[in-house]
């Protein structure tokens, strides 16, 4: 294997690309205890011991890094790696690491989510954020029906409403309009929105 490039990262850090199109980020020293330079030969040898005894111990210290700071999702986990220039197989290490540890577990982070927004986002709402988290649609179809209690959404849609002063029997068509398409981009079901207008009606 050729090194191809040793990009600066930063006043630490190197990034490493190779002829076979792998690349990995080094410390400054590390880059230069392996004499690696554009042009340079690196071994098989030299390059699995940097694979086993520095890349994969480090990605896995930054994923449980990561972790401890906030809550995330494997596919926020995945990208967070990427950002630091580690290849896919090590990524899929310390992914699986941590998962391991149960540190890492989508179902309970799309659960804790919906226990969070309960009462203040719609159900729509909550799971085009899930989503947007890269939370497959089977586990938030389950966090939503575990989390979200029947009737909530009307609860929600009359707090909404009293909030902004709404009143269904001075409202005139415009405003009910108005109300109608805001409730709409909150995420509501158009059926509850329009039980609880008629309701305030």
């Amino acid at each position: 294997m050729q090194v191809v490039q040793v990009i600066e990262l930063d006043k630490k850090r190197v990034r490493v690309v190779l002829d076979n199109g792998r690349e990995f980020p080094l410390y400054r020293g590390e880059g230069k205890k392996y004499s690696l330079a554009e042009g340079v030969e690196l071994s098989k040898e030299q390059y699995e011991e940097i694979h086993n005894e520095i890349l994969v111990k480090r990605a896995r210290k930054r994923a449980m890094h990561l972790l401890e700071r906030m809550d995330r999702t494997e596919a926020q986990l995945r990208a967070k790696l990427q950002q630091g220039f580690y290849p896919e197989d090590i990524i899929e290490d310390a992914i699986s690491y941590v998962k391991g540890f149960h540190y890492l577990d989508d179902a309970r982070y799309a659960w804790n989510y919906v226990q969070n927004q309960n009462g203040k986002k719609s159900r729509g709402r909550i799971r085009l954020e899930l989503l947007g988290k890269g939370i497959c649609k089977d586990t938030v179809a389950q966090a939503l029906e575990e989390g979200y209690g029947q009737g909530q959404e009307q609860e929600l849609i009359l707090k909404w409403a009293k909030k902004r002063n709404y009143s269904g029997k001075t409202a005139d068509l415009k405003e009910k309009q108005k109300m109608y398409q805001f409730l709409l981009r909150k995420g509501f079901q158009s059926d509850d929105i329009l039980h609880v207008l008629d309701y305030l009606t």
